[in-house]
């Protein structure tokens, strides 16, 4: 191995300006056996360079060829697979794996060896060392890390070093000088031996004669000794003159550090004191102001607010540590505590007496409001209020237990005066509806009980109990008398015969008004209440400190905000809206009855009122959501527009109800049906008050549901009727809902407009038909006998050779038809659809003109049969096509 080693270095390594320092001889793992060399080298040019270098041997030749380097740096593991076992395997992991079996395992542990120090010495990289024995890494660091790298790199140039240009060429003169240094090397050993002798001897002489020179060096050193003892004895006695110096020194710095030390504590106390002067001191004005300060003023309640501020400061103050031990700061913060409570105390008596005052100024303007329809203004008490608000807000953060009753008693009060304003105001709204006017009552009383307003409701429309416009306020009206006028305020209607007239228009057109003017007055009322209450209680400035609010948490019952304390800091359980939520729903408690009750009212008024209601309230929700969804406004109006619909939908099913409930008169003729006028009615109504609306689809489904109710109730009479046939019944029926749809245009029944036009024609054909059998009876049966003949299987041309059918029996029928008798039998059919049908719906002439083609479509059928069964006979009718024409026209202009 050493002789290939010293073959490498000369014939691959030193070309290049590199030292081979280690050699194995490897395989590749799991393949064909191809011996190759791993070399690991270093560059004799600066800076060093480390390399592994793969040699592989010539396939032409027994030389060794370069194949493969790698940068010593780019190696990140050598694992040597084993670390107790041995085993000639390892890999190196360049820029991939290589896998790598050596002829033994003392060539691997020493090139791994080799490359341990090589790190260590030139690169100090993270080479990971895995399944490497740890004795083997030891062995190489006998005595300090620097020391192994170095005496491993020597022992490596040892084995082999290289001999320099001079060298070889001082050899090449010393074998040139003895001829027989080649043939004879003993002898050339010997003749170096002895000169290497003659050399130590001539080096010892000269040793010996440079004695005298030794001498006389040591003689120098010990004359220098003796200057360096005279020296040191010097520094001693100056060193002892100047240790009396330094203890004065160290006296005197001590003495500055202590001074320097109280001029630092003197600057650290006059600071704290300074800051506690600064931050714990209250002006005596601002404590003038917390004791007597005028809350009434403007100018008062600012200097008040100002104090206030002021107080919260400097009991806030952030105390250093220790501040708190001192007395001094207990006795400013005990002041400061009592000048809180005190001015707490007094802040929540006024705002308590101005609530009250608020409650009796309010109550005495209500009677101005006694014949209009308003809500009494509180812009001017809201405004007084929000000059406190700054102090209701350090209420809220000092003393929660104040703010938190002056909050109750706010809603106690404001409450009773709401209710007593609301309720007035309803009071008026229904007078206004109903019509009634209060006899020498002050409107400031007290309102008068639900039943009472019905009672004095029901009163106004007469002995029948019924109110106008109830639930069948679409069945025909008549008016009492002629003379018996509608006044501005209240008239007497009495269910008749007379259609829903102007009279109910102008109602409902009033109710619609005045449903809509409490609205218009409820909802700024509320919002200006809430505005208000967020600004002076402060409801709007923090976030709530508990995320979660309980699912409405505590009724408002006693006006008590829910909440907890921690270290005596009151933590709010319900979000700030819900409390401004809870705190309306108190204050405004009887908004939501008094409109159920106002909706009631408007409802037995007449039930078409639904309409309205559900219109005028659909758009106010839709308002109020857009501002705030979980406002209490949208709350309360989303309640009560549940009871709308509710009222909506019955007033659905009564209609449909009374149309299952119809009966109609055995001796009349039926005409159009009351459920179908009514249903032109509401839906001309419903039209023109869902117009633009935004609950649209509520109104669609009643359609459907009233509109499929019509087509069977419609059948049902139709069927039960004796007087009119069933036929005229469905068609003029069916054509005046078509009709009636035709005119709406209602985008969502345009299956049922074309289902009512179908009807109406196929029953307008079924009628005509029937009626027609009438005019040429006898004729009809002969022809019909024929026809009969035919489809038995009897030939046309033979059917007049039946007996029954023959010649002569036909000319006997066509002369029973002259044309007087036919113009006879037409009129006397126009007579009796004239009868049968009603003036209201004008289909006379559309039934006659499409009986009048029938007719002719009935007599080109006769005469065909008669050319196709009695060719050439000439038998022909006793009238033509223009006769029936001049007969129809010539009645129907007679009539």
């Amino acid at each position: 191995m050493t002789a290939i080693k010293h073959a490498l270095q000369r014939d691959i390594f030193t070309p290049n300006d590199e030292r081979l320092l280690s050699i194995v001889n490897v395989c590749k793992a799991g393949k064909k056996k191809r011996n190759c060399f791993l070399c690991a080298t270093v560059t004799t040019e600066r800076p060093v360079q480390v390399n592994v270098v793969k040699v592989k041997k010539s396939d032409k030749g027994d030389f060794y060829k370069r194949q493969t380097a790698w940068a010593l740096r780019d190696l990140a593991v050598v694992d040597a697979k084993d670390a107790v076992k041995e085993s000639p395997e390892f890999d190196l992991h360049f820029d991939k794996v290589y896998k790598w079996v050596a002829s033994s395992t003392v060539e691997k542990n020493t090139f791994i060896s080799c490359i341990w120090k090589l790190n260590q010495r030139y690169l100090r990289k993270k080479i990971d060392f895995t399944n490497v024995s740890s004795q083997l890494l030891e062995e190489s660091v006998p005595s300090g890390e620097n020391q192994s790298v170095a005496g491993g790199d020597e022992e490596a140039v040892d084995e082999y070093q290289e001999l320099n240009a001079r060298e070889e060429q001082d050899i090449e003169i010393m074998m040139e000088g003895c001829e027989y240094a080649i043939s004879n090397a003993e002898a050339f050993a010997e003749k170096l031996s002895r000169e290497l002798q003659v050399l130590d001897g001539a080096n010892i002489q000269s040793i010996m004669a440079s004695e005298k020179q030794v001498n006389i060096l040591m003689k120098l050193l010990d004359e220098a000794l003796k200057e360096v003892d005279q020296i040191e004895l010097k520094l001693s006695s100056y060193e002892e003159m100047l240790q009396s110096v330094k203890e004065q020194m160290d006296q005197i710095s001590e003495s500055n550090h202590l001074i320097h030390l109280s001029n630092t504590n003197n600057v650290k106390l006059l600071s704290e004191i300074e800051f506690l002067v600064n931050h714990m001191d209250l002006a005596k004005g601002h404590i003038k102001a917390l004791q007597e300060g005028d809350l009434t003023s403007s100018r008062g309640i600012e200097a008040c607010t100002n104090a206030a501020d002021a107080l919260l400061q400097c009991m806030n103050v952030a105390l250093r540590p220790g501040h708190d031990m001192l007395h001094a700061v207990k006795q400013q913060q005990q002041r400061f505590s009592d000048l809180r409570e005190q001015f707490a105390r007094r802040l929540a008596s006024h705002l308590n007496s101005v609530f009250v005052q608020q409650g009796h100024d309010q109550s005495s303007t209500l009677a101005q409001h006694s014949v209009e329809l308003t809500l009494p203004n509180h812009h001017p008490f809201h405004r007084d209020l929000l000059r406190y608000a700054k102090l209701m807000e350090w209420l809220k953060n000092t003393d929660y237990g104040k703010y938190e009753g002056l909050t109750k008693n706010y809603m106690d009060y404001l409450s009773r005066l709401y209710e007593r304003e609301i309720k007035d105001f309803f009071e008026v709204a229904k007078i206004k509806m109903t019509g009634t006017t209060r006899e020498g009552k002050k409107f400031a009383t007290l309102p008068r009980k639900e039943s009472a307003v019905k009672q004095e409701t029901e009163s106004l429309h007469g002995s029948s109990g019924k109110l106008t416009g109830s639930t069948s306020s679409l069945n025909k009206l008549s008016v009492q008398s002629s003379g018996n006028r509608r006044s501005q305020s209240s008239s007497l209607l009495d269910m008749g015969n007379m259609s829903a007239s102007d009279l109910d228009v102008a109602d409902r057109t009033k109710f619609d008004k005045i449903f809509e003017q409490v609205l218009s007055e409820l909802e700024p009322l509320c919002l200006a209440e809430q505005d208000f209450i967020s600004k002076f209680f402060k409801l709007q400035q923090h976030q709530s400190i508990s995320g979660t609010a309980t699912n409405e948490a505590e009724e408002m019952d006693g006006g008590t905000l829910s909440r907890s304390y921690t270290s005596g800091v009151p933590q709010t359980v319900l979000s700030e809206k819900d409390m401004i939520r809870q705190m309306m729903t108190k204050i405004f408690r009887c908004i939501e009855p008094e409109l159920n009750n106002l909706i009631a009212l408007g409802d037995k008024i007449d039930s078409f009122n639904s309409l309205y209601m559900l219109v005028k309230m659909s758009h106010h929700v839709w308002t109020a959501q857009n501002v705030d969804p979980a406002s209490f406004l949208s709350t309360t109006l989303g309640n009560v527009l549940v009871t709308v619909k509710r009222n909506f939908d019955k007033c659905i099913s009564n209609q449909m109800k009374q149309m299952d409930e119809v009966k109609i008169s055995k001796k009349s003729k039926v005409g159009i049906l009351p459920f179908v006028a009514e249903f032109e009615e509401f839906a001309a109504l419903a039209e023109s008050i869902f117009k633009n609306a935004e609950r649209r689809g509520d109104l669609d489904k009643a359609y459907i549901k009233l509109i499929r109710a019509v087509f069977v109730s419609v059948e049902k009479v139709a069927n039960e009727s004796q007087k009119t046939p069933r036929d005229v019944v469905m068609m003029e029926n069916f054509h005046h809902i078509f009709a009636t749809l035709s005119r709406l245009k209602i985008s969502c029944l345009e299956a049922e407009k074309k289902e009512a036009k179908q009807k109406y024609t196929d029953h307008l054909q079924s009628y005509v038909i029937y009626s027609l059998g009438q005019p040429l009876e006898k004729l009809n049966h002969f022809f019909e006998g024929v026809e009969a003949r035919v489809a038995q299987g009897i030939r046309e041309e033979e059917v007049s050779y039946q007996l029954a059918f023959n010649k002569q029996e036909l000319r006997k029928v066509i002369k029973e038809y002259p044309g007087k008798e036919v113009k006879k039998g037409l009129d006397n059919l126009y007579k009796k659809v004239d009868k049968h049908l009603c003036e209201e719906e004008n289909l006379l002439q559309v039934v006659w003109h499409s009986m009048q083609d029938e007719f002719i479509r009935q007599y080109k059928h006769f005469e065909g049969l008669i050319a196709r069964c009695y060719p050439g006979s000439g038998i022909t009718m006793e009238f033509t096509i223009q006769d029936i024409l001049d007969y129809c026209s010539s009645i129907a202009q007679s009539h």
